[in-house]
């Protein structure tokens, strides 16, 4: 029996031998390498050693965490100027908004709650966008329980102070958007992986579990494979009924030839 380290890639599950990890890291600031192979994302100083990043995404060629979380966001802000344009339309036609007020219901309010950085820079815009987002949604229900009362007053202030709130609010999103490379790294974490003199972080989406694996499961898979000349994998088990596929072999990726 062997102890395994379970991580996530994109909804992916595969598993390494924990005698290879010296550790699991938050991913601190990246230093690019001018020329490097396209599967490394850059270096990281630990201990006094320089490390280089493998991207297991791009290792095993799915799209990257920065393009995934731009779409997401993208998706985000749609569905906010869907929720100002009806909030407008439930005032303007006196029918009942039926959309959430509480900025923590909403998908991007669960988004941002859920979320968390070490980035001075990042928790600086997370700051002013929770603070706008939760003013848009408080106006939202004082300018509701003024259209019982006064729907063209309220139409006035909807036309000023939430479509004013709401364009401050996507603003700070977009400058968010635009960390996107330090808020995925933010997400992500690092896998400290040596075998033999080979020294290198593997960037995965989500550590999920440590787990015991009879060797015996192991040698009953067949056809031991590889995945790219970088990555072999020893085959698949069924962990919690989830396939994991386990790896055999990581390499490091090393400078692409011109």
């Amino acid at each position: 029996m062997k102890d395994f380290i379970v991580f996530e890639v994109k909804k992916n599950r595969y598993a390494i031998d924990l005698e290879f990890i010296q550790r699991i890291a938050q991913i601190p600031v990246v230093t690019d390498i001018p020329n490097s192979h396209g599967y490394i994302d850059g270096m990281i100083s630990y201990e006094n050693r320089i490390i280089k990043i493998v991207n297991f995404r791009k290792m095993t060629h799915i799209c990257t965490y920065d393009d995934e979380l731009k779409d997401i966001f993208i998706d985000l802000k749609n569905q906010h100027t869907r929720w100002v344009e009806t909030l407008g339309e439930s005032i303007k036609n006196g029918v009942e908004f039926h959309l959430t007020t509480n900025p923590h219901h909403c998908n991007l309010g669960k988004w941002l709650d859920a979320f968390a950085s070490y980035d001075d820079q990042i928790i600086s815009i997370l700051k002013e966008l929770n603070n706008f987002h939760k003013q848009l949604h408080q106006s939202a229900i004082a300018i509701l329980n003024l259209a019982k009362v006064d729907k063209d007053i309220a139409m006035k202030q909807y036309e000023s102070s939430i479509v004013a709130l709401y364009d401050i609010t996507m603003r700070h999103l977009d400058q968010f958007i635009a960390k996107f490379d330090v808020v995925a790294n933010s997400l992500q974490k690092l896998l400290l992986y040596q075998t033999g003199s080979g020294f290198f972080a593997i960037k995965v989406d989500e550590i999920i579990d440590i787990v015991h694996i009879e060797t015996k499961l192991l040698e009953n898979i067949n056809n031991t494979h590889e995945v790219s000349e970088f990555l072999e994998l020893e085959g698949v088990v069924e962990i919690d009924n989830t396939l994991v596929s386990v790896i055999k072999s990581i390499k490091l990726p090393m400078k692409e030839v011109a």
